[in-house]
């Protein structure tokens, strides 16, 4: 028994008869009576009574009634075979922050790529909001950032928590200063994220308390914000993780609540996760580890 025998078999009950069927489907007629034939011999019984009309046995009428149940199951069975051959040959793509890229995503692929030498990796780079929304219209299979403020359409597995920090450069009056009040940083230029980012929506929830704000320039790669609080003289804020140059330092700004949760994100929509999948997951899980321990003094 075929998908094309139970399809013919499903036609001509809707066509009515044989020739009908065979048009439909773009096959002779005798195409369409020799898989009829071969259907009935392989379930040892007759589905039609033989004349002009497809008029169906008793037999028939009971395996009629199921014919729709069976070709769904066929293709999902199909489906799910050929779901199970795309973990060794298909394609991944995965979002990261940034921070992530030079210490955490390399090494998990080099893992990956050992176990997985078919299957292929994209890595998307960006913040929590654009991430978020192409893992919501299923441009990404998952990413690894932080929980959206509508976190109703996506599972999301904490890992680990960034924190927000404020640099300077080393011939600002704060460089040297202890215990710097947040309210001390709002007479001074400073350099931020996007707009969209988790880090920028956390900190106007600070400035919010007061009724002055300090002059903000934005720069939507984070990483390059050292630079700019290296040649401006001015105040930057950045995640704890990233790199500094040596002309620029952290201070010691006092803040409350400066913790973000970062972890796994993927859709609510997407239950079925392959090994593949799992496996890059599960690497990224480590490395993020073995970081974080080699960062912690």
């Amino acid at each position: 028994m075929d998908l094309k025998e139970l399809t013919a078999f499903q036609t001509i009950i809707e066509e009515g008869n044989f020739s009908k069927a065979a048009l439909k489907l773009n096959y002779a007629q005798s195409t369409i009576t020799n898989q009829i034939q071969r259907l009935e011999r392989e379930l040892g019984i007759q589905l039609f009574k033989r004349g002009w009309d497809a008029e169906l046995t008793d037999a028939g009428r009971i395996f009629a009634a199921e014919i729709d149940k069976l070709i769904q199951h066929w293709n999902y069975v199909s489906e799910q075979a050929k779901a199970l051959q795309r973990e060794e040959i298909g394609t991944l793509s995965a979002g990261g922050l940034e921070s992530l890229t030079e210490r955490v995503l390399p090494n998990s692929l080099r893992r990956f790529r050992e176990h997985k030498p078919n299957v292929s990796c994209h890595f998307i780079i960006g913040n929590t909001d654009s991430l978020s929304r192409a893992v919501l219209q299923n441009q990404l299979d998952f990413a690894i950032c932080g929980e959206p403020a509508d976190p109703s359409s996506f599972r999301f597995e904490p890992l680990y928590n960034e924190k927000i920090s404020f640099i300077a450069a080393n011939n600002h009056p704060l460089a040297e200063k202890s215990g710097i009040l947040f309210k001390e940083l709002l007479g001074y230029p400073l350099i931020v994220g996007g707009k969209t980012c988790l880090y920028y929506l956390r900190l106007s929830k600070h400035f919010s308390h007061y009724t002055e704000t300090p002059f903000l320039y934005s720069v939507s790669q984070i990483s390059a914000i050292p630079g700019f609080v290296k040649q401006m003289s001015s105040l930057g804020a950045v995640l704890d993780s990233t790199p500094l140059p040596s002309s620029v330092k952290k201070i010691n700004v006092e803040l409350k609540d400066s913790s973000i949760p970062v972890g796994i994100l993927q859709s609510r929509n997407n239950e079925y996760i392959s090994s593949s999948k799992n496996l890059l997951m599960q690497f990224i899980k480590e490395e993020l580890v073995s970081s974080n321990e080699k960062n912690t003094p």
